[in-house]
């Protein structure tokens, strides 16, 4: 097999000089006849120079007992895998345009007690476009986090509870309460909170799909905050009732954010109706799992009155905090 191969190598050489000398003399068929002795001996002495390379070449890549069986499965499958690690970046791209959230509302569904709920979408699909809605399921870790909208006064006594406990938090903040609440903003800093963008004006940002539009609206947050605290705002962001798509979370990693969805919410948004203390306890130590990303509102006037206490059974249940820092990579 090894001398066929090189009987044939042999062969393209010959053509394959034999042409260049023909391109090189610009000789056509007519006038090879007049090609000089000197002209066809320095060929004869080129072609047996690259003869003996080919030969080289062969007699390093592939001795005899090297020769590559097709037909094995186990060569199949390893040039396989050397086909797939070499591109990585092109499957993965591939997988994120595959992404299909379930709906434009970020959704949950619930298990048994003490384990992480279902989301509309798997938290490595979310993953790849740099998106979280959970940790590890390995250890009893909480983040948490709260949507900031407007100032009701509920914000200090939130703040107080985790200074007691000495908690990390991520405040997700819209245009109005960075500028009608500036000293909490400045507080929140100030006390080691991360402060993340939740979009100047609240709007439904899956139906925004020009970039230009979706960036103002992270932009002028951004722009707004660093004019109040002389910082950088952390790139975290969070969409509007959490409506999104993959456009979207396309678009926010495109400007450099990681987009952060939650495990754990309840109704606590609703001023007029809000749960009472009992009711609001018992759904955040039920649902509480770990790796759970934690949604609370600053305007419930119930979390900032038992924040202290959920806290404390969180605690009591083994349960540590830590930033978003922590779970985005």
């Amino acid at each position: 097999m090894k001398n066929k191969r090189r009987n044939h190598i042999k062969g393209i050489l010959l053509f394959g000089a034999a042409a260049a000398l023909l391109l090189l003399t610009g000789c056509s068929k007519n006038e090879v006849e007049s090609v000089s002795f000197e002209q066809l001996e320095s060929f004869q002495v080129e072609h047996e120079f690259l003869q003996k390379e080919s030969e080289s070449m062969i007699d390093e890549t592939i001795s005899p007992s090297e020769e590559i069986d097709l037909d094995n499965e186990e060569n199949i499958e390893n040039t396989t895998d050397i086909d797939t690690e070499t591109k990585p970046e092109e499957t993965e791209q591939i997988e994120k345009k595959e992404l299909i959230l379930a709906s434009e509302d970020w959704g949950l569904h619930f298990g048994e007690e003490g384990t992480q709920p279902v989301g509309n979408a798997s938290a490595a699909d979310l993953k790849a476009y740099h998106s979280y809605y959970v940790g590890e399921d390995s250890e009893k870790v909480i983040y948490l986090t709260f949507d900031c909208g407007y100032e009701n006064g509920n914000t200090e006594p939130i703040l107080d509870a985790l200074k007691k406990h000495q908690v990390p938090a991520t405040f997700f903040v819209v245009g109005h309460f960075l500028e009608t609440a500036p000293d909490l903003v400045k507080r929140m800093v100030e006390d080691g909170h991360t402060v993340g963008n939740h979009t100047y004006h609240h709007p439904d940002m899956a139906s925004i799909s020009a970039l230009d539009d979706f960036q103002k609206e992270l932009d002028d947050v951004s722009a707004c905050f660093h004019e109040i605290t002389g910082t950088d705002l952390a790139m975290y962001y969070r969409p509007p009732q959490g409506k999104c798509n993959a456009a979207n979370l396309e678009m926010a990693e495109e400007l450099g954010y990681s987009t952060i969805f939650w495990s754990l919410a309840y109704v606590d948004w609703d001023t007029e109706k809000q749960p009472s203390h009992a009711e609001a306890i018992k759904k955040l130590t039920a649902r509480i799992h770990p790796g759970a990303v934690v949604l609370l509102h600053n305007t419930s006037q119930t979390n900032g009155e038992i924040l202290d206490e959920i806290l404390t059974k969180w605690e009591e249940m083994g349960y540590t905090f830590l930033p978003l820092s922590d779970l985005v990579e």
